[in-house]
């Protein structure tokens, strides 16, 4: 038996696009939300098939923080 797939209305997910240095952006958290899933199992999934992403697609901001020795947010 197939899994049920749901489409997420467009709506939803334009509240969750951040507009930062002049480009859009979805904060991993918020994007997890929109699938259903933890923010952890995400970015796991992300390192696992960081091949299948474009280039540039998916920012850390966490190796700037690290560098200004700074908080994370």
């Amino acid at each position: 038996m197939a899994k049920e797939q749901s489409v997420i209305p467009i709506t939803r997910v334009e509240q969750k696009i951040l507009t930062l240095r002049g480009e859009q952006v979805i904060v991993d958290a918020d994007l997890a939300e929109l699938y259903g899933v933890t923010t952890k199992a995400l970015n796991q999934a992300v390192k696992r098939n960081a091949d299948r992403f474009p280039r540039g697609l998916c920012v850390s901001a966490q190796c700037s923080r690290e560098r200004r020795g700074g908080h994370k947010l």
